[in-house]
């Protein structure tokens, strides 16, 4: 199986020529295909490998079996796959290949003991505004909080920029267009007493991302156990 999608790198004499390539990678391959598809002039030196990172925690097939049960019933959502469903701890956006090996090597710093998770309740985002964004959300938890504390600490010192926003952990469900809003109050009235099983986060993972016309493909990029 394999996802195709565009990412950039850069060549230069005196002038950097940036080639827009197609990504092409393997289930059972660390390695991508690359396939020129254009070129054009922009003012730097050198070849950039662009890598597209987050920091996410997976969820147990069981957990993603029960957010599949109620991912229907509403027209215009575009639903997250199973495989694809995971809680963000930290959205870094494009990198260069130096930046992705550094953030890769700081975050095995992040040192936090392992703790219980469980989801509840389902909302929209932006709220007040028209709903954009189906979301599962989560109880209190004081030790995912401080996990992503440390993530964030250790990643600001690789030279990223503090997140501006404040933390707000959530499982994305689906993407709306042009949805009702009578339906999307209904939905969010049918499962509002949604519960998952508690799980145990065991580690997080650094991912990077592939767009593609169908939406994005994660890739798992390294893994940091909880200790």
């Amino acid at each position: 199986m394999k996802e195709k999608n565009e990412i950039r790198i850069s060549k230069s004499e005196t002038k950097r020529k940036t080639a827009i390539i197609k990504y092409s990678k393997q289930e059972d391959s660390s390695f991508p295909v690359l396939v020129i598809l254009s070129l054009k002039f922009v003012s730097t030196i050198g070849f950039i490998l662009i890598m597209r990172l987050f920091v996410a925690i997976d969820l147990p097939e069981a957990v993603k079996e029960r957010l599949a049960m109620i991912s229907c019933g509403l027209p215009g959502a575009r639903w997250v796959k199973a495989e694809q469903l995971h809680l963000t701890m930290r959205f870094i956006g494009e990198v260069d290949g130096d930046r992705f090996l550094d953030i890769r090597d700081q975050l095995a710093e992040v040192s936090c003991g392992s703790f219980p998770m469980q989801l509840q309740g389902v909302g929209f985002f932006p709220p007040r505004k028209k709903p954009r964004v189906i979301w599962v959300g989560l109880g209190n938890n004081e030790q995912l909080i401080r996990l992503r504390n440390r993530i964030e600490a250790v990643l600001v010192r690789t030279g990223l920029a503090p997140e501006g926003r404040k933390f707000a952990p959530h499982i994305t469900l689906a993407r709306l267009n042009k949805t009702p809003a009578s339906k999307v109050g209904s939905f969010l009235e049918q499962h509002s007493l949604f519960i998952s099983p508690t799980f145990k986060v065991n580690e997080f993972l650094l991912y990077s991302s592939v767009l593609n016309a169908r939406g994005a493909k994660h890739y798992v990029e390294q893994e940091y156990p909880l200790n």
